[in-house]
């Protein structure tokens, strides 16, 4: 009932967030009927359903290859549509802005003596220009008397207006104030002086009387053009965003190097350098080119041990087992070990702690063993106890010799607590992926005591990797992936 309705309420927040994305890239900025219309109408509903298949075909059990189809198309554009409406967000601050610059700069123009005039005061009888500074085009220059333009008001009515507008362009009042005041009967206009009198006259003083108040015909109106402008950012800026994370994911994690101090290592293990790398998250999306990529990283480095701490994959050993296999060819004088993560448990944990110790590595399920120094324990994720393997800290360390010191593999985080307990020196973990898509490392904050770095809790040490891969949107924003060279350090030394 929980999960149903939390599902619900997830769609609701899916249709309401495209229905904002719809109406600002779409609605707003395309005629209706129009082919961009239409297909922006269809990529609305179309690119939900596929990030609702890409999220939900490997749960449903859906063949691997649909799983592939799915997974690119679908979960890229949930990153696109976390990064074009936050991009459509601040748009939303902006639009405003631009709204009343271009309003002010429209209302008046400096220096050019131009105002905004009624369209009623424009038009009529004062010649073409509707200026009331026209003159009848039929009289020549010098033969006509100086005369004064009876232009109606803005102000007045519509009787006035019918009967201003049935004058003719010439009529004049004298200078006299003796002289009466003579009215002539225009004839009939021919044809093409009705085409002129119903042309844009020219000059600067017609162009900015009969320009349209948004000063920017011809062409979109304000609004349109705002729209289009903003959203036309908002696109280049989530789009970009999107790219530059999903290149970081493609190239491959980078190397770091941190030094650890431990006050129990002793003098021979220093400089001991353990690989720790977490959420490769081997899957649809990144295959067998994306593991081979990592155990190269890895083995440039040259380490004395390999941790893997979980979330390996994500799917079956039958779909991802090839996958997989490049693992074998990791190098480390200790070897390399692994804990599962809570995405094992999705996908068959017994089988992948099967596969990995076939291809090598050693399976720490809740276990111990002995380095040169050090003891390195391992507990199985928390994801576990749904299937009653969940983490036992009694039986990885309860009776260890506690002058040594310790160093915990566990995926999550959380359970430091658990390790400050038992005396551990040093937890390695993962499950993360330092935020992977920002703001997402504010939610991480949230459910993790660290989220990536190393922390001390009050004797032990905890260093969280932000991983090495990708969960659903193959792209890293402000959480760039990592391998992390953990160099322990002797305080005797």
């Amino acid at each position: 009932m929980v999960f149903a309705l939390v599902g619900l309420v997830v769609l609701a927040l899916l249709g309401a967030v495209h229905r904002y994305v719809w109406r600002r890239f779409v609605g707003d900025t395309t005629a209706p009927g129009s082919p961009l219309r239409r297909a922006g109408t269809v990529a609305a509903f179309v690119l939900p359903l596929l990030s609702i298949g890409a999220m939900t075909s490997g749960r449903v059990g859906a063949p691997f290859w649909l799983q592939q189809v799915l997974a690119w198309p679908g979960f890229l554009w949930l990153a696109c549509l976390l990064y074009l409406t936050l991009a459509l967000l601040v748009g939303e601050v902006v639009r405003p802005v631009l709204l009343r610059f271009l309003a002010r700069r429209d209302g008046a123009t400096p220096g050019t003596g131009a105002r905004t005039v009624p369209e009623s005061a424009t038009a009529g009888p004062a010649g073409e220009s509707g200026t009331g500074t026209g003159t009848p085009a039929d009289v020549p220059d010098g033969t006509r008397p100086r005369t004064e333009e009876l232009v109606p008001s803005h102000s007045a009515g519509a009787s006035a207006r019918s009967e201003a507008a049935g004058r003719t362009a010439t009529e004049p009042m004298t200078e006299s104030a003796t002289e009466p005041v003579t009215e002539s009967v225009a004839e009939p206009a021919t044809e093409p002086e009705r085409e002129r009198e119903t042309e844009p006259a020219a000059g600067p003083l017609a162009t900015s009387a009969t320009a349209p108040a948004t000063g920017l015909a011809p062409g979109p109106s304000r609004r349109l053009f705002v729209s289009r402008v903003v959203g036309g950012a908002a696109a280049a800026a989530g789009l970009a965003t999107v790219g530059y994370g999903t290149y970081g994911v493609l190239r491959g994690p980078s190397v770091r190097r941190i030094t650890v101090p431990l006050a129990k290592l002793p003098r021979a293990a220093h400089g001991f350098r353990i690989a720790v790398v977490s959420d490769i998250h081997i899957g649809p999306i990144l295959g067998r080119a994306h593991t081979r990529r990592i155990v190269d990283t890895i083995n440039a480095t040259s380490p004395d041990l390999v941790a893997v701490v979980g979330d390996l994959v994500d799917g079956s050993v039958a779909d991802l087992g090839s996958a997989a296999e490049p693992l074998s060819a990791l190098r480390a004088r200790h070897g390399s070990f692994f804990v599962t993560g809570n995405h094992e448990y999705f996908s068959g944990a017994g089988q992948w702690v099967d596969h990995v110790r076939e291809l090598g590595l050693h399976p720490l399920e809740n276990a111990r063993v002995e380095i040169e120094g050090f003891d390195l324990a391992g507990v199985n994720d928390i994801a576990g106890e749904t299937e009653g393997q969940g983490p036992d800290f009694g039986r990885a360390l309860g009776d260890r010799d506690r002058g040594r010191a310790a160093v915990l593999l566990a995926h999550q985080p959380v359970v430091i607590h658990d390790a400050v307990e038992h005396g551990v020196d040093l937890q390695l973990s993962g499950h993360t992926h330092g935020g992977q898509l920002w703001p997402g490392n504010l939610l991480a904050e949230l459910a993790n005591p660290t989220v990536a770095g190393l922390e001390r809790y009050g004797d032990t040490q905890l260093f969280v990797s932000r991983g090495a891969g990708a969960w659903g949107p193959p792209v890293r924003v402000g959480a760039p992936s990592d391998i992390t060279v953990v160099e322990l350090a002797s305080r005797q030394a």
